[in-house]
């Protein structure tokens, strides 16, 4: 018996390792990035996935952001030096700007948006991505309404994330005429979520009928219900299509004060996905 164990002990000890492979990917899961052992994805289905991992950004789908008149958007700007692909994703940078020959402005900031070219119906999205920190820094994940009404941000807006600064916490809200402008606070619809700055997480919301829930790393951290399944779309205008908008963002009166010695700052973009709900 003990000669036959010699025998084939590299055989057993292969199998051992097989079999506690197998077993952790069943007690533990298998670690994945791109899933959440969380969450039930049963009543999904997956419709759509950017990679980032092309040599350029597809310009069927994003258009970089240009510069506005809104504290969000007053330092955007098409400067090479604002984007990147690398290591697949998608780079999103605030920069001091030392070359004023083509823009004067102080500082530049890049931003990628799906408006007028790809709409997302209601459904789940999710995005993983690693933030970083700056103080000044405001970068956001976050969804406006592919038919553009004429009060902004009044016809509804979803903001996935928005981060401050280096904040172990990000902001998750939704505006809308009920809140804006009629400064309805019951439903509450914003509220703050933990993570790890450091690190890649995944931000999720999903839009139903009945709710705006979002959340991180598989977690549920917040609820926006539509009130009574109320058709009042100045309180619950968010089952509607959407486009999708990610942007690094440098100072204003939320953010605060710029620290140069902390530019450029990054927001790394791994991945964009939206899930279409499956009707039973």
């Amino acid at each position: 018996m003990v000669a036959l164990l010699k025998r084939y002990r590299y055989c057993i000890i292969f199998l051992g390792i097989l079999l506690f492979g197998l077993t952790s990917v069943l007690v533990f899961g298998d670690n994945r990035d791109d899933s959440y052992s969380k969450l039930n994805y049963d009543d999904w289905v997956l419709d759509w996935v950017e990679n980032f991992d092309k040599q350029e950004i597809d310009t069927l789908i994003w258009s970089k952001i240009p510069r506005g008149k809104y504290a969000w958007n007053d330092m955007m700007s098409d400067d090479d030096r604002c984007f990147d692909l690398r290591n697949g994703c998608l780079i999103l940078r605030g920069i001091l700007n030392d070359n004023k020959s083509n823009d004067t402005s102080k500082y530049l900031t890049g931003g990628i948006y799906t408006k007028y070219k790809k709409s997302f119906s209601p459904g789940r999205f999710e995005f993983r991505v690693k933030i970083n920190g700056a103080q000044g820094a405001w970068p956001a994940l976050w969804l406006r309404p592919f038919k553009q009404g004429k009060n902004y941000p009044w016809d509804g807006e979803i903001d996935v994330v928005e981060h401050l600064n280096f904040d172990p916490y990000i902001y998750q809200t939704v505006h809308s005429y009920y809140i804006t402008k009629l400064k309805q606070f019951n439903p509450k619809h914003s509220k703050k979520a933990q993570i790890n700055i450091d690190e890649f997480n995944i931000y999720g919301v999903e839009i139903t009928e009945d709710a705006v829930t979002f959340y991180v790393n598989g977690e549920k951290t917040f609820i926006y219900p539509n009130k009574e399944l109320s058709q009042n779309k100045d309180q619950y205008p968010f089952f509607q299509d959407w486009f999708i908008l990610v942007d690094m963002q440098l100072g204003g009166n939320w953010v605060g004060a710029i620290d140069e010695e902390d530019l450029p700052v990054e927001m790394e973009i791994d991945w964009i996905k939206h899930y279409k709900r499956v009707r039973k």
